[in-house]
């Protein structure tokens, strides 16, 4: 058998950038990639992706071959191209509708996750918003989940084959009526007859992601000052950003989905000032109220793991009162406790065994307890779990979590299992 590995991060650039001329004698070359994409959007293009959905990785060569001989090859290499980025996209736009869009791969790798471009879109639409500038587009994920939200929507993007590909999935999914697709540079749209403002910079370069907020395209100051024009305005960021780097005037809100941190988002025309950390499925919001750092204790019965967006938005202190505990390092978020107390904002774990740092007594425990299955977790050790696994050579038929972290400044393993729900 031949295992052959699709290039599917560029498989779809190169088809773009490729001139088959003989089969299409009208192709307009000065603008190349956006009629290529067009050709996936023909009765033929359309049958060739529901013909390749779905095909095995190891039989694409064979399928390629196969179909070649009665359609271009440039136009085979793009339906298989598409059906790979639609399997990507299915886990950020679930499979119903990613088998329905068109994607490149640079906008599957940066579109929203639908559950949180939905969460911001109810936000919007709760505050009394019916018509949104969408700038900085991409393939329109953002300005799909506002149009579902009831809001009229203006998606702005200045690459031709991006805008193509957005209106076309606006047309997929039926929502045509409400998006309206505009190239252009974002600079040069006036949205003042828009109700809201959401603005996406890109945050990656030519050398992988961009950290520096005025390195964004646009840059965060400009994002901002066209925020500050719109009644109200959402900007999506990295969710590094410094919490130096937020504006007075933003309230800012970290997002997790399924205890993955997503994104931060600086809201305008909301609560200025205000943090809040947005747990998905839910949503379960948590505000911030500006309370102390808890203290530092002596490890209780019960250890308490923070949801990321939780840690991100600095409201460990908040959960922390919640739980009546405190921390077991000043510069470490795990919190004890001595109360198996439930919350949604973090993940309890009874605590069995406390030992200093040492892996030959950890692994002489774990024999003892006949644990194979180690689930190790660590904040403030330099111990890397894989590490750990192949010294500690776990068996036998039990389960256990081992926390390698510190205890007031001294390296500490914390063995324990999670809470069960009630």
């Amino acid at each position: 058998m031949v295992v052959v590995a699709f290039p599917t991060m560029e498989a779809l650039d190169s088809f773009m950038a490729a001139r088959h001329v003989a089969e299409r004698p009208t192709r307009l070359a000065h603008n190349g990639p956006v009629n290529d994409f067009a050709s996936l959007l023909t009765p033929e293009g359309r049958a060739l992706l529901a013909e390749v959905r779905g095909t095995d990785p190891a039989r694409e060569l064979a399928v390629a071959t196969r179909l070649r001989r009665d359609h271009p090859a440039a136009l085979v290499s793009a339906a298989l191209a598409q059906a790979r980025l639609r399997e990507r996209a299915a886990a950020k736009f679930g499979a119903a509708d990613a088998g329905r869009m068109f994607f490149t791969p640079h906008g599957v790798e940066q579109a929203t996750r639908t559950s949180v471009a939905a969460h911001r879109a109810e936000r919007l639409r709760a505050l009394g918003v019916r018509s949104a500038a969408d700038l900085c587009c991409g393939i329109g994920g953002d300005a799909i989940a506002l149009a579902r939200a009831g809001i009229r929507v203006l998606a702005v993007d200045r690459d031709p084959l991006t805008c193509a590909v957005a209106r076309a999935n606006a047309e997929a999914l039926g929502l045509a009526e409400l998006i309206e697709v505009r190239e252009a540079d974002v600079s040069d749209v006036d949205t003042s007859g828009h109700d809201a403002v959401f603005v996406d910079p890109a945050r990656r370069g030519g050398r992988g992601r961009i950290f520096d907020p005025e390195a964004y395209s646009p840059p965060l100051s400009w994002a901002v000052a066209a925020a500050l024009k719109a009644p109200y305005a959402a900007l999506k960021i990295a969710p590094g950003i410094p919490h130096e780097a937020v504006p007075a005037e933003a309230e800012a809100e970290w997002i997790s989905d399924g205890g993955d941190v997503k994104e931060a988002v600086l809201w305008f025309g909301t609560e200025p000032g205000a943090v809040r950390a947005t747990l998905l499925p839910g949503p379960r919001s948590l505000l911030g109220r500006g309370l102390p750092d808890p203290p530092v204790r002596e490890p209780g019965r019960y250890l308490y793991e923070p949801d990321g967006a939780v840690i991100r938005a600095h409201l460990v202190a908040e959960v922390a009162a919640e739980l009546g505990g405190g921390l077991l390092d000043g510069t470490i978020a795990y919190i004890t406790a001595d109360e198996p107390l439930t919350t949604p904002y973090a993940t309890a774990y009874e605590i069995t065994d406390r030992l200093p740092f040492n892996v030959k007594r950890l692994k002489a425990l774990l024999r003892e307890r006949g644990v194979g299955i180690l689930t190790v977790k660590k904040r403030g050790s330099a111990v890397e779990p894989e590490e750990l696994r192949r010294k500690v050579k776990p068996q036998g038929p039990h389960s256990a979590t081992v926390f390698l972290t510190r205890v007031a400044g001294a390296p500490t393993m914390l063995l324990g299992h999670p809470v069960e729900g009630p």
